[in-house]
């Protein structure tokens, strides 16, 4: 333990060494201030690394992670990152980005009792349940399992769009897209859901807050 601990802090140091050296201005830039387009919501998966898989720079992207990269409307933790990236920050863009083999995904496939968790996966449970019928007529198990978690996200898109956060955006003339990605651990290549909201318009009537 202690010598993968003290491996951190060497590793600490040698990536500001390297920094500096690529960039003398990298560390005095990040310290005016961020702006980051993006609010990335993804999955506390530790093969998930918002940055590398978008290959983008620290400042660039705003991130929040639970498992299964739900969208739970009555999470203060996602909602007040969501609060922040949309209206302090002014992100463009969100994307939720599930991947496939999530651990999460697959314990709301089964009835094992895990723990305190199990509150949690009960929400990715309720997903199954509104697509019970494609999902139990798919007979193979693994092809289930990774549509089960297309479906997740394309349904946390949507409970992001029903957010009276971002329909308030929207309202107030705010560019804002959100996007479904599915992100695959096996060859490291996103999948674009094509599942993208930019007005509250594109919801069904009931859900169209009158802000």
């Amino acid at each position: 333990m202690a010598g993968f601990y003290q491996k951190l802090l060497e590793n600490n140091r040698k990536w500001v060494e390297e920094k500096v050296q690529a960039d003398p201005e990298f560390f005095s830039r990040l310290a005016k201030g961020q702006s980051p387009p993006l609010l990335w919501i993804g999955c506390a998966d530790s093969r998930v690394p918002a940055n590398e898989i978008t290959g983008t720079l620290p400042g660039e992207v705003f991130v929040h992670r639970n498992i299964a990269n739900m969208v739970i409307h009555s999470d203060m933790n996602m909602l007040s990152v969501l609060d922040y990236a949309v209206n302090v920050l002014k992100v463009r863009h969100i994307i939720v980005c599930g991947h496939y083999e999530c651990g999460g995904v697959k314990a709301a496939m089964g009835n094992a009792h895990i723990g305190l968790i199990d509150n949690w996966i009960r929400h990715i449970k309720d997903v199954y349940r509104l697509h019970q019928a494609e999902l139990d007529a798919i007979k193979d198990e693994h092809e289930r399992f990774n549509r089960f978690v297309e479906v997740n996200v394309k349904e946390q898109v949507w409970d992001l769009a029903k957010t009276s956060i971002v329909q308030n955006a929207w309202k107030n003339g705010q560019q804002l897209w959100i996007h479904g990605w599915v992100y695959s651990i096996n060859d490291g290549l996103v999948k674009d859901l094509e599942v993208n909201y930019s007005n509250n318009e594109e919801l069904p009537n009931v859900y169209q807050l009158q802000m």
